[in-house]
C-alpha cells in the first residue's frame, strides 16, 4: 500500500507537500495564469521554483505546458523538467498525478497525460488546475469525446463559490461546442464571462459558436467589447484575433482581414505552433479567394522548409505542408509527407497512430493540389470525417476540409464537392465560402 504525506493545499485545491507559503502562493499564481492564459505563468513558475527549487508541481506543471507546446526543442524542455521534479520528491497524490501525467504525455502522448489526471479527478474533481490541463492535453490531443467525459465527471462537484469555477465552466462550454451543442455552450461561455471577463477561453467558446453557427457580426462585437480581457500578450490573444479575421472574411474587404493580420496574428516571425497555425490557415483561406497577399507567404514557407521533417504534432505538421505547398516549395512537401510516413512506423506512441490514420492520407490529398490529376482517386470522405483525432477545433480543421472541397471543385468532381460540403454542414452552417463554392 503507498501513503502519501498530508496536503496543505493552495487557494486552488491542489495538494503540495511543501509548508512554504511563498511557494504555494506563487504556484496558485502560475495556476491563475493557466487558467486564464495570461503571459505570466512561466514566470509565476519560476518565482515558486526560487522560493521552493524542490517544489514538484512546479517543475511537472512547466513541463506540462511544454509538453503542449508540441516542438521537438520544448518536448526535449520538458524531459528536463520530469527530471527536476523527480529530483524535488514528490510526495502527496496531487504532486504524484501531475509528475506521472507528465511522463505519460512523453513518453505516450498528450491523451495518456490527461488519463492520468482524469484517474486523480476521480477523487479529486474540485482540482482546477487539473481539470484545466486535462482538457486542454485532450484538446491538443485531438480527443474531443475526452474532453466532454471529462467535464461530465467532475461539474457535478462544483460550485460558483470555489475559485477556479468560472474557468472549468469555460471548459465545459468549449467541450460543449465541439460536440456541436452550440445553445448550451453559448449559454455556459456567457455565465463564465460574467462571472469572471478574465477569462479568454470562455469568451473563446462563445467566439466559436458564433463562427459556427455564421453570425459574424455578433462574432466581431463580442470580441471587440471583450478586448481588453483577452488581448493581454499572451499567444492566445493572437488566435482570438484569427477569429476576428475569420469574420471579417465573410462581409469585409481583404484590406481588413490583412490588417488583422500583420498586426495582431503575425507581428513577428514566432515559430509556436499556435501562431503559425493561425496565419497559415489564414493566409490559406485568403489564397482560395484569389487574393493577393503580397509576400507574406515567404517567411512562413522558410519556417515550414526548416521544419519540413519535425512530426512532433501532426495537426501542425499539415499546416505547415499547406505552406510549402502556397509557396510551390514541391520538394520540402514531399519531404514533410515522408516525415509523415516514418513517424507512422516510429517516434511518440500517439502522433505516429494519428500520422498513419489520418495524417499520411491528408498529406497525400492536400499534395494532390500540386499535381494535376488532383486527388480523386483518394477516398476523401472518409479523409475528411476522420480528422479529429489531428487535434486543434472543428474551425481549425475546416481549412482542411475547404482544402479537400477546393480541391474536388478544380478537377470537376462535382459530386464529392456535395458529399464533403453536406459532411461540413453537419456542423457548421452555410457562409461565404459555400456561396463561392455553389
Amino acid at each position: 500500500m503507498t501513503f502519501w504525506k498530508a496536503a496543505t493545499t493552495d487557494i486552488y485545491g491542489f495538494g503540495h507537500a511543501r509548508d512554504n507559503e511563498a511557494a504555494r502562493a506563487a504556484f496558485a499564481r502560475a495556476t491563475r495564469g493557466l487558467l486564464a492564459y495570461r503571459p505570466d505563468m512561466l514566470g509565476a513558475i519560476d518565482d515558486t521554483v526560487a522560493e521552493e527549487p524542490d517544489f514538484p508541481a512546479a517543475h511537472a506543471l512547466r513541463g506540462l505546458a511544454l509538453l503542449m507546446a508540441a516542438r521537438p526543442e520544448t518536448i526535449q524542455a520538458a524531459a528536463g523538467c520530469l527530471t527536476a521534479a523527480h529530483a524535488a520528491r514528490a510526495e502527496t497524490a496531487d504532486e504524484i498525478a501531475l509528475i506521472r501525467a507528465l511522463q505519460a504525455g512523453l513518453s505516450a502522448g498528450m491523451t495518456a497525460a490527461a488519463d492520468v489526471l482524469d484517474a486523480r479527478l476521480l477523487a479529486r474533481p474540485q482540482a482546477a488546475l487539473l481539470v484545466k490541463l486535462s482538457t486542454g492535453l485532450r484538446f491538443v490531443g485531438g480527443d474531443a469525446a475526452g474532453m466532454r467525459a471529462t467535464m461530465a465527471m467532475v461539474m457535478p462537484a462544483w460550485a460558483v463559490e470555489m475559485p477556479g469555477y468560472s474557468h472549468v465552466l469555460g471548459c465545459q462550454a468549449f467541450a460543449l461546442e465541439e460536440a456541436g451543442c452550440y445553445r448550451d455552450a453559448e449559454a455556459a461561455g456567457r455565465r463564465a464571462v460574467a462571472l469572471d471577463r478574465d477569462d479568454p477561453w470562455a469568451i473563446h467558446a462563445v467566439t466559436h459558436v458564433l463562427e459556427m453557427t455564421h453570425q459574424p457580426v455578433e462574432g466581431l462585437v463580442w470580441t471587440e467589447d471583450l478586448r481588453p480581457h483577452w488581448q493581454n500578450g499572451n499567444p492566445f490573444g493572437r488566435h482570438v484575433a484569427w477569429h476576428q479575421a475569420l469574420f471579417r472574411l465573410e462581409g469585409d474587404g481583404v484590406e481588413a482581414v490583412l490588417e488583422i493580420y500583420d498586426n495582431e496574428i503575425r507581428p513577428d516571425r514566432s515559430e509556436d505552433n499556435r501562431d503559425l497555425a493561425n496565419a497559415i490557415s489564414l493566409l490559406w483561406r485568403l489564397r482560395q479567394m484569389g487574393a493577393n497577399v503580397g509576400d507574406r507567404w515567404v517567411e512562413l514557407g522558410e519556417i515550414a522548409q526548416r521544419r519540413r521533417a519535425e512530426t512532433t504534432l501532426v495537426f501542425a505538421t499539415l499546416h505547415r505542408l499547406l505552406a510549402l505547398i502556397a509557396v510551390g516549395d514541391r520538394r520540402s512537401a514531399q519531404a514533410t509527407m515522408q516525415a509523415l510516413a516514418g513517424s507512422a512506423q516510429t517516434g511518440m506512441a500517439e502522433q505516429s497512430w494519428v500520422a498513419a490514420a489520418v495524417g499520411l492520407p491528408l498529406a497525400r490529398a492536400l499534395l494532390g493540389l500540386l499535381d494535376t490529376a488532383g486527388p480523386s482517386s483518394l477516398p476523401l470522405c472518409r479523409i475528411a470525417a476522420a480528422m479529429e483525432p489531428i487535434g486543434g477545433s472543428y474551425a481549425q480543421r475546416d481549412v482542411f476540409l475547404r482544402s479537400l472541397i477546393g480541391a474536388s471543385a478544380a478537377h470537376g468532381d462535382a459530386a464529392m464537392v456535395t458529399r464533403l460540403m453536406a459532411l461540413r454542414r453537419q456542423m457548421k452552417c452555410d457562409d461565404a465560402f459555400t456561396a463561392m463554392m455553389a
